[in-house]
């Protein structure tokens, strides 16, 4: 059998310990959907980061910050299994290569598409960059909700979580980390 169908067994078996009938109308494609679902929200699992940094690697002079914020992700809380829905800022000072803009959300998306805590996440994401392109320093800051605290446990509305993981120059050096902390605080030109 495979994984797909096994499971949709499991799921329709959830659904009968809720209390519900798995057979009744509404439910009928539940399993089906919700696997689908599944695949595509934990496919992180079968990405490689280093692999999808390696591909747009370009040799370049620049020794200046680059930074991607506001980089929408939704990952799913390994202890409840809830979504959490946030935000990231990533920057990187290069050291003779740069990467290709697209790839810094891809590799966002690796982990958070993966069961996780946001703090595990926020370091991943610096690791893999650092380790993937060598450059002179990596920071990474994490803005997110947390459903399981949100909609369960204490029930903390637009609560938000902030986690950083600082490698390299923005680690050692006050002037780098306090550039980028700006530039993410810095509100987007209005005609964005």
């Amino acid at each position: 059998m495979d994984k797909s169908k096994e499971f949709e067994i499991a799921i329709k078996k959830v659904l009968e310990l809720l209390g519900e009938n798995p057979e009744r109308e509404g439910l009928l494609k539940t399993p089906s959907r919700v696997a689908k679902a599944w695949s595509f929200l934990t496919e992180g699992y079968h990405q490689d980061p280093k692999e999808i940094l390696s591909q747009a690697l370009f040799t370049s002079s620049n020794d200046e910050m680059v930074v991607v914020r506001d980089i929408e992700f939704y990952s799913t809380c390994e202890h409840h299994m809830l979504p959490i829905i946030g935000r990231a800022h990533v920057a990187y000072i290069p050291d003779g290569k740069v990467v290709g803009l697209s790839k810094i959300p891809r590799i966002v998306n690796v982990f958070a598409r993966r069961l996780q805590i946001q703090e595990q996440m926020t370091e991943q994401i610096a690791d893999a960059i650092s380790q993937s392109i060598n450059p002179k320093g990596v920071a990474v800051v994490l803005h997110a909700r947390h459903m399981c605290m949100e909609m369960r446990g204490v029930q903390k509305i637009n609560s938000t979580t902030v986690s950083s993981a600082l490698r390299g120059l923005f680690k050692s050096d006050q002037r780098t980390r306090s550039e980028f902390y700006n530039i993410i605080n810095t509100p987007a030109p209005s005609n964005f």
